[in-house]
């Protein structure tokens, strides 16, 4: 799936994919033809809007108001499903099966009527299946409702749960000062490396640290560029933090990686693994140059 395919890479994603997801039906009956005249079989579908989403936050919610992202029902084209296997949808963000549940009963009211005869139904992502709090059984329950009301094979993209609640960011105390309470500056960047802190708003745990006031010393944790805005949040400690601490930020592995960026040239932490057998071990570190090779 994409908002939109171009048509000088279309050719070459073709021998990548086994499904290919539209997102409009002027899409679709533009790529129809070579679609159906690749070397091998695709299937496809088409992404619908069900307009009901439980997201809180707007830059997440693929139902908000004049969304870009599917079909909606006023916008939805049965007389051109002539070749489409599928409906696909995607309308959560890190939510249980509760949600899932009475998202699908918009989608049936909806789109029901399309999905008999189809081949298969995508949920999409955004299932947390791996927190601990994790309804499983409503989520089965949910699945077998679909595949046996409309006799079509379940999709679904759960990609950050592989990821939930792993990976971590190591950080060192660069500097402490006082404006009106105590702020540490680190060497690492709430803009570069981890920019959901600053656009979901969210805030990554610290292995030892508490909330505001929880232990006796209260600090704002400010990056090192050279935006007013780098901050990572107000965390308490049990010492006082100084120059070198070393501060461990948790569930760093999925969106955080995936999003950082060089700004104004702070480079990327090294990417490191370990394990008892191994120990550390680098896997790749970071240079000025990987942020100069993007320019001209």
């Amino acid at each position: 799936y994409a908002p939109a395919y171009m048509d000088r890479e279309f050719d070459e994603l073709l021998g990548y994919t086994d499904h290919i997801v539209f997102n409009s039906f002027d899409q679709w009956a533009r790529f129809k033809e070579r679609v159906q005249s690749a070397p091998k079989a695709i299937s496809c579908g088409i992404r619908v809007n069900p307009e009901y989403s439980e997201i809180e936050v707007p830059l997440y919610d693929p139902c908000y108001n004049y969304s870009r992202m599917g079909v909606t029902l006023p916008n939805f084209r049965p007389e051109e499903l002539d070749g489409i296997d599928g409906l696909h949808f995607h309308t959560m963000c890190e939510q249980n099966s509760d949600t899932l549940e009475r998202t699908l009963k918009v989608v049936e009211e909806k789109f029901g009527q399309y999905l008999h005869g189809m081949k298969w139904l995508n949920f999409g992502g955004g299932h947390h299946i791996t927190r601990p709090d994790y309804d499983l059984e409503t989520l089965i329950r949910c699945i077998l409702h679909m595949k046996e009301t409309y006799d079509v094979q379940i999709y679904l993209e759960p990609g950050e749960a592989v990821a939930l609640n792993t990976g971590y960011l190591v950080a060192t105390v660069l500097d402490t000062m006082r404006n009106g309470m105590d702020i540490a500056i680190l060497d690492t960047s709430a803009e570069c490396h981890m920019p959901d802190v600053l656009a979901m708003p969210y805030r990554p745990g610290i292995i030892g640290a508490g909330e505001p006031g929880e232990y006796p010393y209260t600090y704002r944790l400010g990056g090192m560029t050279c935006l007013a805005g780098d901050v990572i949040g107000d965390y308490s400690f049990k010492e006082p933090l100084k120059y070198g601490d070393k501060l461990v930020f948790l569930d760093m592995a999925h969106y955080s990686m995936v999003k950082n960026h060089m700004f104004n040239g702070v480079n990327l932490p090294a990417i490191a693994s370990y394990n008892d057998e191994e120990g550390l071990k680098v896997i790749r570190e970071f240079e000025y140059s990987d942020f100069s090779g993007r320019l001209s």
